[in-house]
């Protein structure tokens, strides 16, 4: 330390000779370089932008589109805008990435510790799942899901009935659409109130078991609650929430709600590509806890499952999350492989139609880059603030 102390230090009276003098002005040369690059660019792209006609300002996000969307969460005709064309197309990449992250995590997590099951059946049919499918290319999966599991569905007057009203075909899944009448936000709030209190009995739960040792039928209150206080307000209310079942009328279904098969086919094959991966970081995650764990476990009396519920996986998360939190981010970023299948999603919608309409070439790539870091940022530090969470805490 003294002798780093000394090293600061300036060894004569020339600035030049001072580490941090010097230090200070590399960092300043350092930026201005990249100001004069940035700077350098950003004007021949606009003077090549306005030697080739293209827009150079937002301006076009205000224009009519004049295209329709077959799939949208949100109200769009062709006479909306582009602005709101990309709202359509960012809420349907949103829809896949959360549904995917969802679905990966269970079909993930599930196959990974198959993958250890003492039974060979089950551990050789995991590893043959993770070892196909994490080889094959994704476009391909998705190619297949589209074109060889969803096309060949019956027409809809042949559809699949489902139980409650749920109708499978090519043209995709139909089912019924709820109905929101007067009052209905209260059995939302209903909802809300009974996950607020479950929360807080978990809690009490915890702290009471810590203090005591005894145990509380804590997943029994949640179920409970969550069961009988919506459906009380539902009907105290009258019944404020109906659903609009879907009907076949000559060659297609009317009314209900449909979810197409570019979507079905998106989320599965991301799901379970993504998910070969995440078995292989579970199984991982669960061998490296030590299993000196589990024996102490077994000497205490827990069961099989009990010791793998609060024993092993708790202790495996710590390692699972950092891979886990790339397969998500992953997954979000092959999302945009869904214009090979014909989803609408922000690069289809924004970064095709309306940069080919429009020719706003840089600000298009512009802002569809940035989503995409935005989404990926966002979803990091979600996942850091969970693993700081379970994090082992050392003095």
């Amino acid at each position: 330390m003294v002798e780093l102390v000394e090293r600061a230090k300036p060894s004569g009276g020339s600035l030049i000779q001072n580490p941090i003098v010097r230090g200070a002005v590399y960092q300043i040369v350092l930026v201005a370089l990249i100001v004069f690059v940035v700077y350098g660019a950003a004007t021949n792209a606009m003077t090549a932008m306005e030697r080739l006609r293209m827009p150079t300002d937002f301006g076009f996000l205000g224009q009519t589109s004049g295209f329709d969307i077959n799939q949208t969460l949100i109200p769009y005709s062709h006479s909306s805008t582009y602005a709101e064309a990309f709202w359509v197309g960012l809420i349907n990449t949103l829809l896949v990435g959360v549904v995917g992250i969802v679905l990966t995590t269970i079909i993930g997590f599930t196959v990974g510790i198959a993958r250890l099951s003492s039974n060979w059946i089950v551990a050789k049919l995991a590893l043959v799942y993770v070892e196909t499918l994490r080889n094959i290319p994704l476009l391909l999966q998705l190619l297949f899901w589209y074109n060889a599991v969803l096309k060949p569905l019956p027409a809809p007057r042949q559809s699949i009935a489902l139980p409650g009203g749920i109708f499978l075909n090519n043209r995709g899944l139909i089912f019924p659409n709820p109905q929101f009448g007067e009052g209905a936000h209260f059995v939302g709030m209903a909802v809300v109130i009974a996950i607020l209190a479950a929360i807080l009995f978990t809690i009490w739960a915890s702290r009471r078991q810590k203090s005591t040792g005894q145990q509380s039928p804590v997943g029994w209150v949640w179920l409970a609650l969550l069961i009988s206080l919506p459906l009380l307000t539902y009907f105290a209310l009258g019944r404020p929430i109906t659903f609009d079942i879907p009907v076949l009328k000559g060659f297609n279904f009317a009314g209900g709600r449909q979810v197409f098969p570019e979507l079905v086919a998106l989320v599965l094959g991301l799901s379970v590509y993504t998910a070969s991966f995440i078995a292989e970081i579970v199984r991982a995650g669960v061998q490296s806890v030590a299993h000196g764990q589990t024996e102490a476990a077994e000497a205490l009396g827990l069961g099989a499952g009990r010791i793998r519920a609060l024993v092993v996986v708790p202790q495996a998360m710590r390692v699972v999350i950092p891979p886990l939190t790339n397969q998500y981010l992953n997954l979000v970023k092959n999302s945009s492989l869904a214009v090979f299948i014909g989803y609408p999603d922000l690069v289809q919608v924004f970064a095709g139609t309306v940069l080919n309409q429009t020719g706003a070439a840089v600000q298009v790539m512009a802002i569809t880059m940035l989503v995409y870091l935005v989404i990926s940022l966002f979803t990091s530090a979600i996942m850091n603030m969970y693993n700081r969470r379970i994090a082992l805490v050392e003095r």
